[in-house]
């Protein structure tokens, strides 16, 4: 009766291999805690107030934003200056082909 085997099973993601859904925040920014390369590598549609984005940074469809690159300006640090833009926000899986099931508030 140790702890060894508990340590050793690994622990279920948080997004069940069988859900075809993306999830409800995601971010392209490595450095952000919302990035999931391999979600991202799957290619997620976004579909924001009725029109398909390609430009979103990042997007949470339970609050109802997303955020995009305003303009060329940069930060003091060479990142992009992002604003978010609020509304209905739909996101797929790209790969899943036009009949993908599509995540929405």
């Amino acid at each position: 009766m140790t702890d060894e085997n508990t340590q050793d099973t690994p622990k279920s993601p948080e997004t069940p291999a069988g859900n075809d859904v993306p999830p409800d925040h995601l971010a392209i920014n490595p450095r952000s805690d919302h990035f999931d390369a391999d979600v991202l590598q799957r290619g997620v549609g976004i579909r924001f107030k009725g029109v398909q984005r390609t430009n979103v940074e990042e997007y949470c469809i339970s609050e109802g934003w997303v955020r995009v690159q305003a303009g060329k300006t940069m930060d003091r640090k060479g990142n992009p200056l992002t604003i978010k833009l609020n509304g209905p926000v739909e996101a797929w899986f790209e790969d899943l082909g036009d009949d993908a099931p599509v995540a929405k508030a």
